[in-house]
């Protein structure tokens, strides 16, 4: 979920006003997207393990610290390799700016979501976290450590609606987004090629975010946050870091929860693909060996990445870091004791460019959804008409956008939590599906990718360009972030007022919370469509 320009000269301390007024024009003009903290006053220093550091306090009280480094950075020796401990400093370091994201792809999504991007530098010296905390000093709030979207290959946790100031402010949580490394930088599997100097190198990208963990163990207390209580989550291929970290080995006990957002990670990279891949990315950028292209200017190995095809870059199971498939064929016993959310949105799709919003007709719908499925004529009508039957008042171009989302972004998610709630003596599931509809784009987009986290983040006002403007978005939003928040507390997330009591998820009864103006519990959502494309998919691998 990010887009790149070419601004080697911009001035980061600009970044927040140009994102509130990109994000401005998408609305129509109004300024309520994001507090401009240029004239916020200074915190009171806090200790870190490394040294201490000075954010801002944001209206209302918030303590806000951005860009605060957790792990050394990954230029030069450091690069491929494993996070390295952070060198202490002396005096008070300034965190008040946002720090790099990780060099990465020019690829963007909408553009109601981009506006929301706050467009930083990129840099290699991009292990850094934003803290969010309605106050300082010990305490015993539960901590939520956000994983940003973009697969494994793009974005940060700097986009502003992952701004973690109303979440901590309403619900007396503590915010922690986190920026790691990606694509080649993160995932390029090298224990194979490198020799005994790169040993480590291998899913270096989820080591950072272990990292960070423990950065937060560490530190979190003076925050006002308890490092025993700890939520990961994360939505896309957050949700995907989120799924990888449940079966590593080095991140238990580093996290308590977890919730996954239109995001999974049921299985990995087996190690000879993911060495091919290295091989194929070290002859595209002109590198002998590891330790040559270790040695090479950054922009030449992004720019490598961004020309290259076919590259498959993410968690690789390597034995070690990630020693086997952490939902195949069954969940991981690594994380058995951590309660799991999982959530999708009905119109996943819609957040692609080229995804169809306009209207088509019923040879359209069959052709498209015949393509989708890899089935013949026969069949792709036996499914559309189950979801005509199932959805009367859905249009052709609905039932196209939600045929390839249950089909696609929806699978993995479902898997995760089925196979979760399927371990024998494990903690709790639970799962939700998201139908809200936004009014931008004249109302086009519906319940798209992404849509959901401005609800999760109380953001609603900060992401008018995703939500549009209409009154219902708060009332739902202090619903979800409240459930939310009350998972991280206990595992549990009933206690949102206005939401009916949330059931446990199990394989037979798929209880469902079905998130919209009027929430309501579902007994496995539309189940019948969900079984006939699981039978396509069976006869079609």
């Amino acid at each position: 979920m990010s887009r790149e320009r070419n601004r080697a000269g911009i001035d980061r301390r600009s970044f927040i006003g140009s994102s509130i007024a990109a994000a401005g024009l998408l609305a129509g003009g109004t300024r309520a997207w994001a507090q401009d903290i240029r004239g916020a006053k200074a915190s009171r220093p806090v200790d870190t393990a490394a040294g201490k550091i000075e954010g801002v306090v944001l209206d209302g009280g918030v303590n806000a610290f951005y860009g605060v480094p957790y792990a050394a950075s990954t230029a030069g020796k450091n690069r491929f390799l494993p996070p390295q401990e952070l060198a202490p400093w002396t005096g008070v370091k300034e965190t008040k700016l946002v720090g790099n994201r990780s060099p990465q792809d020019f690829v963007g999504p909408i553009t109601e979501v981009e506006a929301l991007d706050r467009t930083e530098t990129q840099g290699e010296d991009c292990l850094n976290l934003n803290v969010f905390t309605p106050a300082l000093g010990r305490g015993d709030r539960p901590v939520m450590l956000w994983l940003h979207g973009g697969g494994f290959t793009s974005g940060s946790g700097n986009w502003l609606l992952y701004d973690g100031a109303r979440l901590a402010r309403s619900q007396d949580v503590v915010v922690v987004p986190v920026t790691h490394r990606l694509n080649v930088f993160g995932y390029l599997y090298l224990e194979e090629l490198g020799g005994d100097a790169f040993k480590g190198a291998s899913n270096v990208g989820m080591l950072d975010i272990v990292a960070a963990l423990e950065w937060v163990r560490d530190n979190i207390a003076n925050f006002g946050g308890n490092p025993n209580n700890v939520t990961i989550f994360g939505q896309s291929g957050g949700g995907g870091k989120v799924g990888a970290l449940l079966g590593m080995p080095a991140a238990k006990g580093l996290f308590h929860r977890a919730i996954g957002m239109s995001g999974a990670f049921v299985q990995g990279v087996p190690k000879d693909r993911a060495t091919e891949t290295a091989q194929k990315f070290m002859a595209a950028v002109g590198a002998k060996n590891v330790a040559e292209m270790q040695a090479m200017p950054m922009e030449k190995v992004r720019d490598a990445f961004l020309n290259a095809q076919g590259l498959t870059l993410q968690p690789v199971v390597d034995g070690r870091t990630v020693p086997a498939n952490p939902f195949a064929p069954a969940a991981t016993p690594i994380s058995q004791g951590v309660p799991l959310m999982m959530g999708t949105v009905e119109h996943e799709v819609n957040f692609f460019p080229t995804t169809m919003i306009d209207p088509i007709d019923d040879a359209d719908l069959h052709a498209r959804v015949k393509q989708t499925l890899r089935a013949d004529d026969a069949k792709a009508k036996d499914v559309v008409d189950l979801y005509k039957h199932g959805r009367p008042k859905a249009s052709n171009v609905e039932l196209s956008q939600i045929i390839a989302s249950d089909n696609g972004m929806r699978v993995g998610p479902l898997t995760q939590a089925e196979r979760k709630s399927e371990l024998a003596g494990g903690a709790p599931v639970y799962s939700y599906y998201f139908r809200w509809l936004s009014s931008v784009r004249q109302g086009k987009l519906r319940s798209y990718h992404c849509l959901d986290i401005p609800f999760a983040f109380n953001n609603v006002e900060v992401c008018t360009s995703m939500t549009g403007t209409l009154q219902s978005r708060y009332a739902l939003a202090t619903k979800i972030s409240t459930a939310f928040a009350s998972f991280a507390r206990s595992g549990d997330p009933n206690g949102a007022q206005g939401l009916p009591q949330w059931p446990k998820f199990d394989t037979k009864t798929r209880a469902t919370m079905v998130l919209n103006d009027e929430s309501a519990v579902m007994n496995d959502p539309f189940g019948a469509e969900r079984q006939m494309l699981a039978k396509l998919r069976e006869g079609n691998s």
